[in-house]
C-alpha cells in the first residue's frame, strides 16, 4: 500500500495546530449512521466510526444517551471552545431532527457544525471537505439540510468501489466493507479524525482532498 496526500499522514497527535485565539464558542461535530448494532461496520456507518475515533484521540468522556436530542452525546472543552460530538439515534433519513435539536438548545450556528458521512460519489480512500452544497442523494445530509439549512461543514468519506451499482445502491451502502477495504479503515479513520481536529483547534475546515492510495 502506498500513501499519498497533500500533507503526510500523521499517526500521532498531541497538539496538531496552534490554538486559535478567536473563540468559536460551541462546536458540534456529528457522525451519521444507523443506530442498531447490525449496522456496525457498514459503509453507511463510517460517520459513527470516525466520531468514535475522534472521541478516543481527544480523550472525550463516554457517550451518554440524550432522549431529548435523539442522540448519543459526548462533550469536552478544548481551548476556548466547548466541543460536542453527536451520533443521532434516529435512523439515517431522520438525522436532521437530532442535529436541529442540539444546535437549537446550545445556540450553535451552522458555521460551527461539521457533519461526517459516507459519500457514494467519492472513491474509497478519499476524504473531501466542503461547506454547503446539496445532498448528492445522501438521505442523512438531505435531512440535515431540510431541518437546519445547507451551510454546514462536511467531511465526506468516499465509499465507492468497482462493485458499486449504478441504480439501487441501498444494499451496497448497508453492506460491510470488503476485506481489502477493512485493512485500510484504521488509516482512513485516523486521517478523518485529524481533519476534524484541525477544525476544532484552528477553527477552520480544510478544503483539500486527503487521499489514501489503495
Amino acid at each position: 500500500m502506498g500513501l499519498f496526500q497533500k500533507q503526510p499522514i500523521r499517526q500521532e497527535i498531541v497538539l496538531p495546530y496552534t490554538l486559535s485565539t478567536q473563540t468559536k464558542g460551541q462546536l458540534l461535530i456529528v457522525g451519521l449512521g444507523n443506530p442498531e448494532s447490525k449496522y456496525d461496520g457498514t459503509r453507511h456507518n463510517i460517520g459513527f466510526a470516525v466520531i468514535d475515533k475522534i472521541a478516543a484521540d481527544l480523550q472525550f468522556p463516554s457517550f451518554s444517551s440524550n432522549k431529548n436530542f435523539e442522540a448519543l452525546i459526548a462533550e469536552q472543552t478544548i481551548g476556548t471552545s466547548k466541543v460536542l460530538l453527536a451520533k443521532p439515534t434516529t435512523y439515517m433519513n431522520e438525522s436532521g431532527s437530532s442535529v436541529q435539536k442540539i444546535a437549537h438548545y446550545y445556540k450553535i450556528s451552522l458555521e460551527n457544525i461539521v457533519v461526517i458521512h459516507d459519500e457514494l460519489s467519492i472513491s474509497f480512500g478519499q476524504i473531501r471537505m466542503r461547506i454547503g452544497g446539496q445532498s448528492a442523494g445522501h438521505n442523512g445530509i438531505k435531512s440535515v439540510i431540510s431541518h437546519c439549512g445547507s451551510e454546514f461543514g462536511r467531511i465526506r468519506i468516499g465509499i465507492k468501489n468497482k462493485h458499486t451499482p449504478k441504480d439501487d445502491t441501498s444494499s451496497f451502502v448497508l453492506s460491510s466493507f470488503t476485506a481489502d477495504e477493512q485493512s485500510h479503515i484504521g488509516t482512513l479513520k485516523n486521517e478523518a479524525s485529524l481533519v476534524a481536529q484541525e477544525f476544532i483547534y484552528s477553527n477552520r475546515l480544510p478544503h483539500d482532498t486527503r487521499t489514501i492510495m489503495i
